[in-house]
């Protein structure tokens, strides 16, 4: 009986982790004191990814998995709003802490232009839904964190994120 209710538990938490939001709750700013540093990275490789390198640059990291639908449903508008900023000063990064070769299928399989790499410390982050996006100004503290999906090609969010990109 006891395994019957821990499945039920994990499938509960499964269905909320994984759930697309169109109206997502969007905390800007969570913390000023949150910055990028905080974030473990490794390329599919496994070799450490240093963030203070983005120092100066707007870094937008999507946390995603290659199991969760509204992630891959709000992948399409990553794409085109990556080609239509394309010449301002921003970082895009996806971070899933699948193993590097689930990520290496999935890109395999799927034509977006996107820096894939493994998160190493999520629980640490707190992130508790997928997909989730933080987004970093240029001096590396976090501006912008929502859980559930967006429409990221959206003027209004093009706009909410050239801001971010122009401040200091």
């Amino acid at each position: 009986m006891n395994s019957i209710y821990r499945f039920v538990f994990i499938m509960v938490i499964f269905l909320l982790g994984c759930e697309g939001n169109k109206n997502a709750e969007q905390v800007y700013p969570i913390n000023y004191d949150f910055t990028c540093d905080k974030i473990k990275l490794t390329d599919l490789n496994g070799i450490a990814i240093n963030l203070e390198k983005y120092k100066g640059k707007t870094l937008f990291i999507n946390f995603w998995a290659t199991w969760c639908k509204p992630c891959i449903q709000e992948m399409p508008s990553i794409q085109k709003l990556q080609g239509l900023i394309k010449n301002e000063n921003i970082v895009f990064l996806f971070a899933s802490d699948e193993s590097a070769g689930q990520i290496a299928d999935f890109k395999s399989q799927n034509r977006y232009n996107f820096n894939y790499v493994s998160v190493q410390n999520m629980p640490e982050l707190n992130i508790m839904a997928l997909p989730t996006t933080f987004i970093f100004s240029p001096v590396g503290k976090l501006v912008f964190n929502e859980s559930g999906s967006r429409q990221w090609d959206d003027k209004n969010n093009i706009d909410l994120l050239l801001n971010i990109i122009k401040s200091k």
